[in-house]
């Protein structure tokens, strides 16, 4: 039942994003954005962007820590060659490798699509220039990669302390980019929602794949046992 809840969620999840969009094109829409770029929810966006101000450092910080997911991401890349070389064959690879690769995939997907159809731009000049803000793509990568990390290390680490020391990493991580990237004032505020729907809804799909292999893998052990 616990993958059916974590596929459900994720689905809702999804569902809120798409919602979100929409809403994001129609409520409260008004030139707020530098050149007069347009900016739904306008009047929450503004009053957040003037509460935090824009910090330089901090954006410069986070954009460098994003550096972190992406490391983590390799590094599961090189486990899953690893084994396709130790094994000979792409169907012995771990399948919940196999399925964090099209996880993986995923998130690069949606990334692409709203860096090629911009929903808004971001508050602030980047050197001059204007760029896409939706949904935060720092922000979009750091929750989709993390729990990741702490979800494999809760899988493949035997050692308790291991687990506990991947888990506090990536929450406090996490928290740490979220924050970071919300009162930088280099994303509106709708942006950095948008990117946790998202990423939470990918997550929670690709955990419920792993949890019905699983599944499906001990029913089939069971039978041929039984056999």
């Amino acid at each position: 039942m616990k993958e059916k809840r974590n596929l459900l969620t994720g689905l809702g999840l999804l569902g809120a994003f798409a919602l979100w969009t929409v809403l994001l094109q129609f409520v409260d829409v008004r030139a707020a954005g530098p050149k007069g770029t347009k900016i739904g929810f306008a009047a929450f966006n503004m009053w957040f962007h003037q509460l935090t101000g824009v910090h330089r450092t901090l954006y410069t910080v986070t954009d460098w820590l994003g550096l972190v997911p992406i490391f983590i991401c390799l590094c599961f890349g090189v486990l899953g060659l690893a084994q396709l070389i130790k094994r000979r064959s792409l169907r012995r690879v771990d399948l919940d490798i196999l399925l964090l690769g099209v996880y993986y995939v995923a998130v690069i997907f949606f990334y692409l699509i709203f860096e090629m159809i911009p929903i808004n731009y971001r508050p602030v000049l980047i050197e001059g220039r204007l760029e896409a803000s939706y949904p935060s793509s720092t922000t979009l990568l750091v929750l989709s990669v993390m729990p990741t990390f702490m979800f494999q290390a809760g899988r493949r680490f035997t050692n308790t302390p291991a687990r506990k020391a991947a888990a506090v990493f990536t929450i406090s991580f996490s928290v740490f980019m979220v924050i970071g990237r919300l009162i930088s004032g280099v994303h509106w505020a709708t942006d950095i929602f948008a990117s946790v729907f998202l990423s939470a809804g990918l997550f929670l799909l690709y955990r419920s794949a792993v949890m019905l292999t699983d599944k499906a893998k001990k029913g089939a052990e069971s039978t041929y046992g039984v056999q």
